[in-house]
């Protein structure tokens, strides 16, 4: 169970690195005062989240709500679904902060603009399967990695 939800976190956080890796050209000063949150650019902020959604994200929610769900009793999965259904909201959320520190609305409208052509959609389309065939693929050389790592360890 353990293994599952540690995946369901990685699939929720690794959706990051399949975005692309434009971020922006300044940096935000680092400042020591708890200066007031500045209002969220609500247009902006939907316009990210489009781009969450249109980039796979709910292909690979999709497939690690399977793999838990695949370990919950049949007669408690329907309230587990309800349940993270109502936290998904939150990572969304927590996303679109993410991506509108790293991004820029040039950024975000090029990749909505990506994401709505054929090559776009069919990347999305295609994210279940290839996470799914990754994991299988990563499964057969996991104990190879966790030797190694035993071995620089020690």
């Amino acid at each position: 169970m353990k293994k599952v939800i540690v995946t369901l976190g990685i699939v929720l956080v690794s959706q990051f690195g399949f975005s692309q890796s434009t971020a922006k050209t300044e940096t935000p000063a680092l400042t020591t005062s708890a200066a007031p949150a500045a209002p969220v650019d609500e247009a902006f902020k939907q316009q990210v989240i489009k781009v969450i959604e249109k980039s796979g994200t709910g292909g690979q929610i999709a497939g690690a709500k399977k793999q838990v769900l695949a370990m919950i009793p049949e007669d408690k999965q329907a309230a587990f679904l309800v349940e993270l259904d109502a936290i998904l909201p939150k990572i969304y959320d927590a996303s679109a902060k993410i991506y509108m520190e790293e991004y820029t609305k040039e950024d975000i409208k090029a990749m909505l603009a990506f994401y709505e052509s054929p090559t776009g959609k069919k990347m999305a389309e295609k994210t279940e399967i290839i996470m799914s065939k990754s994991q299988e693929a990563m499964a057969s050389v996991q104990g190879d990695v966790q030797a190694l790592v035993a071995k620089y360890m020690q």
